[in-house]
């Protein structure tokens, strides 16, 4: 298996715990994060040599995720397994998988990449490299067998683990957060260049909201591994006063808030999923965006908008995403008690459509691979 980043890690720890329950001597090994660890995971690589966006992001560590893709190859050649499993990352995964699959090797990929949203070529690659794709969202089974690829919907497997309802009260006594005041988490990505990029204008969104509205806190998860350049772009500041940075714990960082200011990617699907409004930002290199926008074929960029079909959620991209205008999308949200309470039942609905048995569904379509 093979996990790039830490929404990958998630989605394959849950996999995990439903193959090891039905093969009890798996044995498992490839790239992973701490989830997987977590689940007797044997990373050869850390998945954060993988968790890198951007094509000129990329290019910086081009070299070495090349070496560490061509060393993995080599090794699953000599040491085949019966199933080779990429968990998103499609930039390193599919590559990887026609290879793999050319000399033989049975592939599963999870997660369809976003044809539907930008690169719509990309099927004929994924038509090579997989013998199985495992599908989160409802709308991609029909669109690839339209093209010949073998998939199955499992659902997202978020929808099952996150709560239909959660415990705003609960969490907030965990993270030691007043009961009575308006919580914003502020979610700048899990990446060290998301870090870079959103932290420092989320947190002075974050001081101007405090000025104006005196009785707001504010939460930031901060992965374990960024938490300390997180802390110091914070003492540099502008950054509000009542800020709790904690380590990990984003779930109960979402459940405690009220809204977030989230960057763009899997963890607005997460903020959906627990009922809360927010405002969606991302910010990368002009060239990295001047070489996307061509390409992208829907007008929203954010998973809960895509889902929705509608501009739910403000999006506030790359010039647009300034501080000041972050500010006044979240303060609009808290003056809006009857918005908020809209797309909250959005998102329940949402929620009830992603719910499915996503590990057992996952484990019974990997399972008529190997048996093929």
């Amino acid at each position: 298996m093979v996990a790039g980043e830490a929404s990958g890690d998630l989605l394959a720890g849950h996999v995990l715990d439903a193959m090891r329950a039905r093969w009890p001597e798996l044995g498992a090994g490839g790239i992973g994060g701490a989830q997987m660890d977590a689940r007797h995971f044997l990373s050869w690589w850390p998945a954060e040599k993988l968790a890198v966006s951007g094509y000129a992001e990329v290019l910086r560590h081009l070299r070495e995720i090349l070496r560490i893709r061509d060393d993995l190859r080599h090794r699953l050649l000599a040491d085949r397994p019966d199933v080779f499993i990429g968990v998103d990352a499609p930039d390193f995964n599919l590559g990887l998988e026609s290879q793999l699959r050319a000399a033989g090797i049975k592939t599963v990929h999870f997660v369809c990449p976003s044809i539907w949203a930008w690169r719509m070529k990309r099927v004929e690659k994924l038509k090579r490299a997989c013998d199985h794709v495992l599908c989160i969202f409802p709308f991609e089974p029909e669109l690839l067998a339209r093209h010949g690829v073998a998939s199955t919907y499992v659902g997202h497997p978020l929808a099952s683990v996150i709560p239909m309802e959660p415990d705003q009260a609960g969490a907030r006594r965990k993270l030691g957060l007043p009961a009575d005041a308006k919580v914003v988490a502020v979610l700048p990505g899990s990446r060290a260049s998301e870090i870079e990029a959103h932290t420092a204008r989320f947190l002075k969104a974050a001081a101007m909201l405090e000025k104006q509205r005196g009785d707001t806190w504010f939460v930031l998860p901060a992965v374990p591994a960024l938490q300390a350049r997180i802390g110091e772009i914070a003492r540099r500041g502008p950054a509000p006063r009542h800020l709790t940075i904690v380590t990990g714990q984003s779930h109960a960082a979402l459940a405690a808030c009220d809204v977030a200011l989230v960057a763009s990617g899997t963890a607005t699907l997460e903020t959906a999923l627990f009922k809360r409004p927010m405002v969606i930002s991302y910010r990368t290199s002009w060239l990295t965006y001047a070489l996307m926008k061509p390409r992208h074929l829907l007008p929203w960029v954010g998973l809960p908008n895509i889902l929705c079909r509608d501009f739910v959620v403000p999006e506030l991209l790359q010039s647009n995403a300034k501080p000041d205008l972050l500010a006044r999308a979240l303060g609009e949200w808290l003056a809006s008690p009857d918005r908020m309470r809209s797309v909250q039942e959005k998102f329940r609905a949402l929620h009830a459509d992603l719910k499915r048995d996503t590990a057992t569904l996952a484990t019974d379509a990997i399972e008529k691979v190997l048996a093929s």
